[in-house]
């Protein structure tokens, strides 16, 4: 199931899109240095993990982890600053943020690799299906070779990483991995020859197994009534169950409206809401289950995304007590409770009453769903990366390589430094450019065969670059915004030209920053403020920051 669910706040402006960043709100403590307040969770109520909450530089904000405590200048009240779990020092903060409105919701979420052994293990039936040995039925699938954001070439079958300027950094062909100048293996058909089986050509049968290119769109169409009737035969082994869903939703309902749009058809996504939705066993008896239909204001099923995002389909509404599309368009007002089926974002739009940036649009497929809804409708964006856990750990356990890769940077430099145009001589830079190599396959191995999703060494992949420019907010769950006020204004850390960080700046810390402005922040008469000197709450005493996590 592919949903998207989307949050219409209808109070404030929060969300800076591009270089614009809105107001804080009347009454709204800045925080300075990069700290970032976060309510304490109620009690009885769980404290997350490393909450992660991120925001592209240069759109809308600034990177969250586990929150350790800390006086923030300005801050009033306790606030804490965010620094990465178990990493022993303090970390300074890059982003910056004051109190806004914000909010959102996000995708289903599978159980990995469970689901992606269940669709690799059809696609292989279907492969068969179309010709192949029943050989290949024996091959298992290996979660550590395959990342997002990986481009397929559809000439020669290899599998490319690049980075934003279309360079390449990783090619394989099938699970062999290519080095310098790409040797295509072509076939006399003009198709290409992918390796699927690990080591060459199956036992017995001559050459590699060769799939032309008329039958790659074949090979890609997976049945989709297969892949959800498996799913929805063990769907607590597909699906992932969060009793925060609810929670975070009847939230945001009370000050917004929220819609969800689906490319499932109306059974499997009834299907599948029910049971996120159904948390019967721990209610009290006789305690009535409340609908999954009554968290939303709108529901779309059928949308055809991206085309959604464009012309759209017809709008029609579902039936629920069979599940089939009732007759005609549908033009009427919106429906409480009501499916629809097809439509485009502009019916939605006109269906809800708002437009643009009213909207805060959430979902997983960086074109699909971000891209989109960015370009075609000046949506505000936000792009779940589950991935992110991941990439977050090991970017912390081996942060020595890629300070190693900075420093290997920094040595090459040098050796240029009193040189200029006259010079004739030439510096041997041969063991610095093997050594580069080497510590940047030794980090992208950290992650997986592919590397890492975001990074090749110190360069930043595609897909990276297309989150920094269309994503507004990215986390690895929709569930971290339960832990923020629907007021929170999020702001964008400030990113440096080429040009500008030539210049040294000094880094201030929380105290001069607070020092610097307590002219400014003496005429915003917030009760409880001190600046001079350290940070007071409203009782007079000054709190001490500490290292320990909270």
């Amino acid at each position: 199931m592919c949903a998207r669910w989307g949050f219409l706040p209808q109070f404030g402006d929060a969300l800076g899109a591009g270089t614009e960043h809105p107001a804080p709100c009347e009454g709204a403590l800045p925080c300075f240095g990069g700290c970032m307040g976060r309510p304490r969770p109620a009690s009885g109520f769980p404290t997350p993990g490393p909450l992660r909450l991120l925001l592209p530089g240069g759109r809308a904000g600034a990177v969250l982890r586990s929150p350790v405590k800390a006086a923030a200048a300005g801050g009033g009240p306790r606030r804490r600053r965010w620094a990465a779990r178990g990493s022993g020092a303090r970390r300074r903060p890059r982003g910056r943020a004051t109190l806004g409105r914000c909010g959102g919701t996000v995708s289903i979420v599978y159980k990995s690799p469970d689901y992606e052994e269940l669709a690799f293990a059809l696609l292989l039936e279907h492969l068969v299906s179309i010709g192949y040995p029943q050989e290949i039925l024996s091959y298992k699938y290996d979660p550590t070779f395959p990342t997002r954001g990986l481009v397929f070439d559809a000439l020669y079958g290899n599998l490319l990483k690049v980075d934003s300027h279309g360079n390449l950094l990783v090619c394989a062909h099938g699970f062999r991995f290519l080095k310098g100048p790409p040797q295509p293996l072509l076939t006399p058909t003009g198709g290409w020859c992918p390796h699927l089986p690990p080591h060459g050509p199956l036992p017995g049968r001559g050459p590699p197994l060769c799939l032309s290119c008329g039958l790659l769109h074949q090979l890609l169409q997976i049945p989709e009534g297969c892949l959800k009737e498996k799913t929805l035969e063990n769907i607590e082994k597909y699906v992932v169950k969060d009793p925060c869903v609810p929670l975070l939703l009847s939230r945001m309902k009370e000050v917004g409206k929220v819609f969800l749009a689906t490319n499932s058809d109306y059974n499997y996504t009834d299907a599948i809401m029910s049971y996120l939705f159904d948390f019967s066993e721990g209610k009290k008896a006789g305690t009535q289950q409340r609908p999954w239909r009554s968290y939303f204001d709108l529901i779309v099923v059928d949308t055809r995304k991206p085309l959604f995002f464009a012309e759209g389909t017809v709008l029609r509404q579902v039936d629920t007590d069979t599940g089939k599309l009732r007759v005609g368009t549908y033009t009427g007002p919106l429906q409480h409770c009501a499916i629809y089926s097809g439509g485009s974002s502009d019916l939605v739009c006109d269906l809800l009453g708002v437009k643009g940036k009213d909207i805060l649009y959430m979902g997983d497929h960086i074109f699909g769903d971000i891209l989109k809804s960015k370009k075609r409708q000046g949506w505000r964006t936000f792009l779940v990366v589950p991935e992110l856990a991941r990439e977050l750990q090991v970017w912390t356990e081996k942060s020595e390589l890629f300070e190693e890769l900075r420093s290997l940077d920094l040595f090459l430099a040098e050796l240029y430094q009193h040189l200029d145009s006259g010079s004739s001589e030439r510096p041997d830079i041969s063991s610095i450019k093997r050594r580069i190599q080497k510590v940047t396959h030794e980090m992208d191995m950290c992650y997986g065969k592919m590397g890492s999703l975001f990074r090749c060494g110190s360069r930043q992949t595609l897909f990276a670059s297309q989150l920094m420019r269309y994503a507004d907010l990215y986390a690895a769950s929709f569930i971290n915004f339960l832990y923020y006020p629907f007021s929170y204004l999020f702001r964008a850390p400030p990113v440096l030209m080429a040009h500008e960080s030539t210049v040294e700046h000094g880094l201030r810390d929380s105290a001069e920053a607070g020092t610097a402005l307590a002219p400014w922040l003496a005429q915003q008469s917030h009760p409880g403020q001190q600046v001079a000197g350290g940070i007071q709450d409203a009782s007079g005493g000054e709190e001490e920051e500490e290292d320990g996590e909270a």
